[in-house]
C-alpha cells in the first residue's frame, strides 16, 4: 500500500463515533538543569477531529493559565488529574 492510498482511506473513515477528549498534560522538570520548565501538550480529539499542540517552557503552570483552553479541559499535572492550579 502506497503513502497516497494510506492518506486517502486516513480522511475517508468515519470520525463521529470517537469518543470526546480534551486534555492539557503538563509534565514539569525535575532534572538539575531545567529547574522551572516543563513539558506542556494541549490535545482535542472527537467528531470534529484531532488537534494536538506541545510546547517546552519556564514557568509551566503559568503558561497553562494564560492558554484559552484552561478552565474547559481537563488539567493533567505530573500524571495526576487537577480541577485548578
Amino acid at each position: 500500500m502506497t503513502r497516497q492510498e494510506l492518506k486517502t482511506m486516513f480522511f475517508q473513515q468515519d470520525w463521529s463515533n470517537v469518543k470526546e477528549r480534551k486534555q492539557i498534560i503538563v509534565d514539569i522538570s525535575k532534572g538539575p538543569h531545567w529547574v522551572g520548565y516543563g513539558n506542556i501538550q494541549i490535545l482535542s480529539e472527537g467528531p470534529n477531529g484531532f488537534k494536538s499542540f506541545k510546547t517546552h517552557q519556564q514557568f509551566p503552570l503559568e503558561y497553562v493559565k494564560t492558554r484559552k483552553e484552561y478552565g474547559e479541559y481537563e488539567l493533567i499535572i505530573n500524571g495526576k488529574k487537577v480541577d485548578k492550579i
